[in-house]
């Protein structure tokens, strides 16, 4: 039924077709620079908690060691201390 009512309509001169396709491609390129757009702030955004997550990981892997030796140093110190 749609084909037969499709098949009636006269088709756009090309002159008056033009401003349409023009129109066309202009929203299709809006809705894909939105979308570009959206994207590499979301790309963004995952980038800064990656890096604040490795950054967190990093003093974590460093704060035990740190505090080894730290708590060493001062075991060592109390032993001098206390021998003296």
């Amino acid at each position: 039924m749609a084909a037969l009512v499709l098949g009636e309509l006269p088709a756009l001169p090309l002159h008056e077709a033009g401003k349409y396709v023009a129109g066309a491609y202009v929203v299709l390129f809006a809705i894909v620079l939105i979308y570009v757009a959206i994207m590499a702030i979301r790309l963004s955004r995952i980038e800064r908690e990656l890096g604040e997550l490795l950054a967190l990981s990093e003093r974590s892997a460093e704060a035990p060691a740190g505090r080894e030796q730290g708590s060493a140093q001062q075991e060592s110190a109390q032993r001098e201390s206390a021998t003296a």
